[in-house]
C-alpha cells in the first residue's frame, strides 16, 4: 500500500480540532493528541493514528467512551490514591494519575496511583518517560480485552498487559522500557491487516492447540471471535520460558484490578451481559518514586547512563551494527520523523472519512488529496 507523509502540525491541528467537534474539552483535546501521536513520533504504529478512529471515535460516536472525564479521586494517602475516570478519556486518566502519582514522589519519595473505569490511554510509555523527565523513576500497566492465553492456555483471559518501566539518564532519551507482556500486540495485528502484511510465526494460538500463520486479517477475526489467542512472551509452553511473561502478565492484570476492585479478565471483552457494546472499564497503575528521596537525581542520571553505556559498549555477535538500550530507537526515530507521519491508505480512508463528516474539506488538505 502506498504511503503518504503529512506534516506533524496538520495532522496534530486535525486530530484535535475532530476531539473538539466530538465534544472533548479542548485542552483535553489537546493532551489526548499529544499522545496518540507521540506513538507515531516514537515509531510505534500499532498505537498511533492508526487508532485516531476505531478506537477512540468510533467508541464515543457508540456512547461506550465519554467525551468530558470526570476524574473522581476515590480515596487517597499522602502517598497512595484511587482514581475513577467514569468511562472518560483514557489519555486524561493516564496523565492525572501520573501527575499525581509524580507529586506525591517528590513530597514522600514515592508515590502510586490506581485508577479504574478508564479506557485505552495509548502508549504506556508515554507516562513513564512523565515520570523520568520530572527525575522519578516510572511504572505503569494497564489491563486489556482478554486476547492472551496463559501458559499452556488456548484461550483470552487477559489483555497484552504493558509492564512499562522508566529511569532517568544523563543521555539525550532516559531509560524507557515499553512493551507488552504477549510476543506481539492487538494494535501490531490490527496494523498488519492494514498493509497486508501476514503473522509473525509463533505469536498466536489456536483453540486446537495449533499456531495461527498467515493473513492477518483472518487471524484478527479469530482471536475476536475466542476462537485463537495470543501468546506470552517466550510462546508457547514452558521450553523457551513462556510462564515468565505469563507471569509478568498476570502481574499487570493483579495490580490494575485488585487494588481497586476493578474489572478484569472476559468482563474487559467491551459486552455487557446481554451482549451489547460497553464501555472498556480498563484498570491502570502508576508509580513514581523520586531519585532525590536516595542520593540525588544528578547521581541517578550519571550512573544509569554510565550502565547504558556500558552495556551498549559490549561485544556484539557477528554481523550486528550496534546494541541498543531502551528509549534508544525510538528517540532516533522522532529525530528522523521531524517532517511529519506516513499514513498508509487504510487510514487515509478514514481520516477523508472523517474530513467529510465534520465538513472540514475546505480547511484540511492532505497530501494524497
Amino acid at each position: 500500500m502506498a504511503q503518504m507523509r503529512i506534516d506533524w502540525q496538520t495532522i496534530t491541528d486535525f486530530v484535535v480540532e475532530t476531539f473538539v467537534r466530538y465534544g472533548v474539552p479542548e485542552d483535553d483535546a489537546r493532551l489526548c493528541a499529544d499522545i496518540l501521536l507521540e506513538a507515531d513520533r516514537r515509531g510505534i504504529e500499532s498505537h498511533g493514528v492508526n487508532r485516531f478512529k476505531p478506537i477512540y471515535l468510533d467508541r464515543i460516536r457508540a456512547g461506550v467512551q465519554k467525551p468530558v472525564t470526570e476524574y473522581e479521586i476515590v480515596k487517597e494517602t499522602p502517598t497512595t490514591a484511587v482514581v475513577d475516570g467514569h468511562d472518560g478519556m483514557g489519555q486524561v486518566v493516564g496523565y492525572k494519575s501520573m501527575s499525581l502519582a509524580i507529586r506525591k514522589a517528590k513530597a514522600y519519595g514515592m508515590g502510586m496511583v490506581v485508577a479504574r473505569n478508564s479506557c485505552h490511554y495509548g502508549i504506556a510509555g508515554y507516562y513513564t518517560s512523565m515520570a523520568a523527565k520530572a527525575g522519578c523513576v516510572g511504572m505503569t500497566g494497564t489491563n486489556a480485552r482478554p486476547s492472551v492465553a496463559p501458559t499452556w492456555g488456548v484461550e483470552g483471559m487477559f489483555g497484552t498487559n504493558p509492564l512499562t518501566l522508566g529511569v532517568p539518564t544523563d543521555e539525550p532519551f532516559d531509560f524507557n522500557f515499553d512493551c507488552a507482556t504477549s510476543i506481539t500486540q492487538n494494535g501490531k495485528i490490527e496494523y498488519y491487516a492494514r498493509v497486508g502484511e501476514d503473522v509473525r510465526p509463533g505469536t498466536i494460538i489456536g483453540d486446537d492447540g495449533q499456531l495461527v500463520t498467515g493473513d492477518a486479517d483472518a487471524a484478527l477475526k479469530r482471536i475476536r471471535d475466542n476462537t485463537a489467542a495470543l501468546t506470552t512472551v517466550g510462546g508457547v509452553g514452558e521450553d523457551l520460558a513462556g510462564y515468565k511473561g505469563y507471569g509478568f502478565a498476570m502481574f499487570v492484570e493483579l495490580m490494575c484490578a485488585a487494588l481497586q476492585d476493578g474489572y478484569y479478565g472476559k468482563a474487559l471483552n467491551g459486552k455487557d451481559e446481554h451482549g451489547n457494546q460497553c464501555a472498556p472499564r480498563l484498570g491502570h497503575f502508576f508509580i513514581a518514586i523520586d531519585t532525590d528521596h536516595f542520593l540525588g537525581e544528578d547521581v541517578c542520571r550519571r550512573k544509569s547512563g554510565e550502565i547504558l553505556r556500558a552495556v551498549r559498549a559490549s561485544k556484539r555477535m557477528p554481523g550486528a551494527e550496534r546494541i541498543y538500550t531502551a528509549g534508544e530507537k525510538e528517540y532516533e526515530i522522532k529525530l528522523k520523523q521531524a517532517d511529519g507521519v506516513l499514513i498508509n491508505e487504510s487510514v487515509q480512508g478514514e481520516l477523508n472519512a472523517v474530513r467529510k463528516e465534520l465538513s472540514l474539506e475546505d480547511k484540511y488538505r492532505f497530501p494524497w488529496d
